[in-house]
């Protein structure tokens, strides 16, 4: 009853912020319950439910303060530079990155341990970057979980308690993107790496082992981030037709092995 009561009093607010939002990354026009603004509210209310599912922030500001520097990078070259980035690195063993809407993005233990260079560390934030920046979150949210989250949100988490809470948490981890929405995703954070300073042949490096473990039922990543057909083709068609080649762009294996790999290391 006090659901549907805070429900019937927050409907007016929540059927004003009904409509279409501009995806800067295709161009076009897609359905979203939220504003900007609820965007950034419903990444700061769920990050930190979110950390705590996945294991919680690991606890290593050198490697911590290298993976968000990375991150900026990316952000500041990005369609919206504006929203409040927050790049972070759970202890969660799991092959897996994933984003919350309004800027917080997140990468797991076992991702960074895959990894091999600052550039491929570039390529998957570009890559969930793009995510946030065209919105993708947001419109699966309101698609899949909608008035749910916006109620909670909303009455300031009051109405579900701890336990509603952590149950969204879930289901916002869970949520999967379409294939469309990961091609923007390979092919915005593409450009984003390379305005970073960034070697574009990582990210087909990073999308090789992605399918790889995937083969073996080791990455996550691919669960909620379905594999496009000719996904490798198409990004490595892209960076020819783009003219990515030949620039001697960053790779930087040493500092991801000083500040990433050696810092994993018990």
């Amino acid at each position: 009853m006090k659901a549907k009561i805070i429900f019937l009093l927050f409907l007016p607010v929540l059927l004003l912020s009904v409509g279409c939002a501009t995806n800067p990354i295709s161009g076009k026009n897609q359905l979203m319950l939220f504003s900007e603004e609820q965007d950034i509210e419903l990444g700061k209310s769920y990050a930190p439910e979110i950390e705590k599912e996945m294991g919680g922030k690991i606890q290593n500001l050198t490697l911590q303060n290298y993976i968000d520097s990375v991150g900026q990078k990316v952000a500041a070259v990005s369609h919206k530079p504006y929203f409040d980035y927050n790049y972070t690195a759970l202890e969660d063993k799991t092959v897996n990155a994933f984003a919350l809407p309004g800027g917080y993005i997140f990468i797991t233990r076992g991702m960074l341990e895959k990894l091999e260079s600052e550039a491929q560390l570039a390529a998957i934030l570009g890559h969930e970057t793009t995510h946030v920046v065209a919105r993708h979150s947001s419109a699966q949210i309101s698609r899949e979980i909608g008035m749910e989250v916006a109620l909670t949100v909303a009455a300031g988490k009051a109405s579900g308690g701890a336990m509603q809470v952590a149950g969204v948490a879930r289901q916002i981890i869970g949520l999967g993107y379409s294939r469309t929405q990961e091609k923007e995703a390979d092919l915005g954070g593409l450009d984003y790496m390379v305005k970073a300073g960034y070697d574009p042949q990582a990210m087909v490096q990073t999308m090789q082992m992605l399918e790889a473990e995937s083969e073996g039922g080791q990455a996550e990543f691919l669960s909620t981030h379905p594999s496009p057909e000719n996904r490798v083709e198409y990004i490595a068609q892209a960076i020819r037709n783009r003219g990515y080649q030949n620039l001697n762009l960053k790779i930087g294996k040493e500092d991801y092995q000083k500040f990433v790999l050696d810092e994993l290391k018990p």
